[in-house]
């Protein structure tokens, strides 16, 4: 392991914000991630535990306590399960799965972060998620001081949240199993509009699997959505907020605001009698276009769901145009937008 002392955590982010941490270790095995999570609760120590750096908003102050920077390597594909170490870049994951010609991930390409990640967030894009094709996670359950391995089920899957979300200090994700399909060479159906559209395709039908990551990656690019460190609007956390999933009486309120004023807002049918609708329409209409901002951080000049960091902006900078955003929204459509990455020391 690898031991820092009031080491920088920014440049560990994609959003290249937040103070130092007093402590950092950076684990490359399972068995020094247990150890160090072992030796900060032994010692009472805060921890933050940190993949990809893709999903955080760490606040200016830094982390008073220990980060465990999760570093492990391992990629092993047995017919058409996978498994992945936490700390594997998922976009070079996903990429590895579709040379193998292997379908159940290839909608998620170009999605910055780490594999050991995307089950907390049950990272999602493109009508594809996570929970669709992960199997098992075995995770270091810090209530019961040992390994564990947890089925699907066990995972409590549903839009951008999981088991381990709900409980965030209770377990440390080791590794990720996945079960992927053979269609010979083919995706699986194409259930994204926009995505269908720029393939040619009509929603439902495959496509040669290739081309479905390579159409993933020319959208997302094209929305800031890859990162690049010359490109400031990749300078993100991805998608700031969530698409609001509203009950009925939300929906009906919420439609009878919008036919009022001759607009026409995305829905689309969630669990439990529930209507999902857009973020980044609700940003829009709001007054908040790409590109919106007065300072060092602003929404992305690509996509409106994107919060920037221009070069020098401060984690504070970042805060106050997330919540000028979701105080308009509410203001003038009467929903909660919610923020989609960890917060660090700061609040919304």
């Amino acid at each position: 392991m690898l031991v820092e002392l009031d080491a920088p955590l920014a440049p560990l982010t994609t959003l290249r914000l937040g103070g130092p941490a007093r402590r950092l270790v950076t684990a490359t095995t399972d068995d020094e991630v247990v150890a160090a999570v072992r030796e900060a609760d032994a010692a009472g120590e805060p921890l933050l535990v940190l993949g990809g750096g893709s999903n955080l908003v760490i606040g200016d102050a830094g982390f008073p306590g220990t980060v465990l920077r999760i570093a492990t390597e391992g990629f092993a594909l047995d017919g058409t399960a996978l498994e992945l170490a936490a700390g594997e870049v998922w976009a070079d994951a996903v990429a590895r799965t579709v040379e193998r010609g292997l379908a159940g991930i290839e909608f998620l390409a170009g999605i910055p972060g780490s594999a050991g990640a995307t089950p907390v967030q049950n990272v999602g894009a493109y009508g594809q998620d996570v929970a669709q094709s992960i199997t098992e996670v075995v995770a270091y359950d810090r209530r019961a001081g040992r390994v564990v391995t947890l089925s699907n089920a066990e995972c409590a899957f549903s839009y951008r949240h999981s088991r381990f979300k709900a409980d965030p200090d209770r377990y440390v994700v080791l590794r990720v199993r996945f079960e992927l399909e053979d269609n010979a060479g083919l995706s699986t159906p194409v259930r994204y509009a926009e995505t269908a559209r720029h393939l040619g395709v009509e929603q439902g039908e495959p496509v040669p699997l290739a081309d479905a990551h390579g159409a993933v990656l020319r959208l997302r690019s094209g929305k800031g959505m890859v990162l690049d460190p010359a490109d400031h609007d990749t300078w993100s956390a991805g998608s700031f907020f969530t698409n609001p999933v509203l009950s009925a009486e939300q929906y009906t309120a919420f439609l009878a605001l919008t036919v009022e004023r001759e607009l026409t807002a995305p829905a689309y049918p969630a669990p439990d009698g529930c209507t999902k609708t857009s973020a980044a329409w609700l940003i829009d209409r709001a007054g908040f276009g790409k590109g919106y901002g007065r300072g060092p951080a602003t929404l992305s000049t690509k996509h409106t769901l994107a919060l920037t960091n221009r070069g020098a902006a401060t984690a504070e900078d970042l805060l106050a145009l997330a919540r000028e955003i979701r105080d308009g929204v509410r203001a003038a459509f009467g929903v909660e937008l919610v923020n989609e990455p960890v917060m660090v020391g700061v609040t919304l």
